[in-house]
């Protein structure tokens, strides 16, 4: 109850943009916005930027409770670093798409895609959670089976919700955003679409070969071509700047 009435307060929903509450003046004489004039702008959290991904893609589940879950992780990680006994076992099913906060923790190994994205590796108190932006996190947005895998199902959530490209493009950008893309954005997303398809027509093993990242079974009344492109601008979207941050 007191998360809800924080987060539908008038306070919270402001924009973080400085001329939008009290104009150039207030973003002099408060930078810091000790004063909440303005809504705070940061890069969600390792655990959020997941399992934005996993809502976005329709592959979230999202029931309460119940034991942690075991999701993807690079095989042998556990052995290289700890030289676990135990070896790491990976779920399956529905307990690869649970919420981050029900994730697996060894201390000694923590989750890398967790840990490059700042969470705390628990093995000491953290009061506030740092925030760094770099690389790697694109690369992890791009690469990680969790994200081509929830590109894939946005892809294939799409297709059967909309039935032009341009209807498609424009759904998939509501799903992870949730507003319209302006003009020049669905310009950029009609580029990236096209050029895709122009790829994956002359290549279709390259195409079959991304939708079989994952677990979760693709739907094969697709268009093979039209899935994989879709795929691919998918994961530009999840990639985006303001996809990964709270405005």
């Amino acid at each position: 109850r007191l998360v809800k009435t924080i987060v539908t307060s008038a306070t919270y929903l402001q924009s973080s943009r400085v001329n939008a509450s009290g104009g150039r003046g207030l973003g002099l004489s408060d930078p810091d916005n000790r004063l909440l004039a303005r809504g705070a702008r940061f890069r969600l959290s390792a655990e959020m930027v997941r399992d934005q991904a996993l809502f976005a893609s329709g592959l979230l589940v999202e029931r309460v409770g119940g034991p942690s879950v075991k999701p993807y992780q690079p095989p042998g990680l556990w052995e290289e670093i700890a030289a676990a006994i135990v070896p790491y076992v990976q779920d399956h099913g529905d307990d690869l798409y649970r919420r981050s906060m029900y994730t697996f923790w060894k201390r000694t190994v923590a989750p890398p895609a967790m840990m490059t994205f700042d969470a705390a590796g628990r093995e000491a108190c953290v009061v506030r959670a740092s925030r760094t932006n770099t690389p790697l996190q694109a690369l992890n947005l791009l690469n990680d089976v969790t994200y081509v895998e929830a590109a894939r199902a946005l892809a294939q959530r799409v297709m059967r919700e909309r039935s032009t490209s341009d209807e498609r493009l424009v759904r998939l950008f509501q799903h992870v955003l949730a507003r319209q893309p302006q003009t020049n954005e669905l310009r950029l997303l009609k580029q990236s679409h096209e050029r895709h398809l122009a790829r994956y027509r002359a290549d279709q093993a390259a195409a079959r070969k991304l939708l079989t990242v994952g677990e979760s079974k693709r739907d094969e009344s697709l268009d093979l071509v039209e899935h994989a492109a879709l795929a691919a601008v998918a994961g530009t979207v999840l990639n985006l700047d303001e996809t990964v941050t709270r405005e």
